[in-house]
C-alpha cells in the first residue's frame, strides 16, 4: 500500500505519512483487488472496515425471496463505503455489495479510523461521507414513494448528464441493471423509454442516451 495514494484521497490529506505507514505496517490499512462479479460484502455481514474505492464500480443490491434483485446504490472511484455502519448500534451491512468491474479497494479497520478521528479534517470528511450516504437513502425513499417511473428515469439521466458533462450520456450499467435500480420489471422500463423516445425527449442508441429536450 502506497502512502502517496492514500494522501491523494481527501480523507487522508492531513494525516502524516509516518502515521499512515505505521497503520499499513500493522495491517490496519490494506489494499485488495476484486475481480468483476465478486461479492465484497454480504447482507447481514458485520461491517469491520471503512472502504474507499480506488478504481472500478460496485453496486449494493437487495435479494428477495423469489430470487429477484433490486439495485439500491452504486459506488465508483472515490466512493466511501461503511462510514454510516462502522460505529452504529447495528454494524451489519443491510445489502449485498458486489463488483460490476474489476476493483481496487482500500480497507481501513476500526482501530485506524478511531486514531484518525483525532484529526479535524479527517473527521470533517468522515461526517461528509455519512451525510452523503444519508442523502442517498433519502433519494431512494423518495424514488420508491413519491415519483413516477418517468420522473425517476429523467432525474437519473439528468444526474448522469451533470456527471459526464454532456447531454449525450453513456449508461454506466445495462438496461437490466437499470430496471433493478428503479425496482421495476424490464418491460415497464422499456415501455417508458419507448414513450420518451416517441415524444422526442430522448434518443436511444444501445447504451447511449441523448437528452433532446427538457422534461
Amino acid at each position: 500500500m502506497n502512502t502517496d495514494i492514500l494522501q491523494s484521497i481527501p480523507l487522508f490529506t492531513t494525516i502524516s505519512k509516518s502515521n499512515l505507514e505505521k497503520q499499513i505496517t500493522d495491517n490496519h490499512i490494506y489494499q485488495k483487488q476484486y475481480m468483476k462479479w465478486v461479492t465484497v460484502h454480504n447482507a447481514n455481514e458485520t461491517c469491520r472496515t471503512l472502504d474507499i474505492v480506488l478504481s472500478g464500480s460496485l453496486v449494493a443490491y437487495s435479494l428477495s425471496t423469489n430470487g429477484s434483485s433490486t439495485t439500491m446504490f452504486d459506488f465508483s472511484q472515490g466512493s466511501v463505503i461503511g462510514a454510516n455502519l462502522l460505529f452504529g448500534e447495528n454494524h451489519n451491512y443491510p445489502l449485498n455489495i458486489y463488483c460490476l468491474t474489476d476493483c481496487q479497494i482500500v480497507h481501513i479497520d476500526t482501530s485506524a479510523v478511531l486514531e484518525f478521528l483525532h484529526d479535524y479534517d479527517f473527521t470533517l470528511h468522515y461526517i461528509k461521507s455519512v451525510s452523503q450516504n444519508s442523502q442517498g437513502i433519502n433519494q431512494k425513499i423518495a424514488m420508491f414513494t413519491q415519483r413516477t417511473l418517468r420522473e425517476n428515469i429523467m432525474d437519473y439521466f439528468k444526474q448522469q448528464a451533470i456527471i459526464q458533462k454532456s447531454s449525450i450520456i453513456l449508461l454506466p450499467m445495462s438496461k437490466r441493471q437499470l430496471a433493478d435500480y428503479f425496482s421495476v420489471q424490464r418491460p415497464s422500463l422499456f415501455r417508458e423509454l419507448k414513450k420518451l423516445k416517441e415524444e422526442g425527449i430522448i434518443e436511444i442508441n444501445n447504451h447511449t442516451i441523448t437528452i433532446k429536450k427538457e422534461y
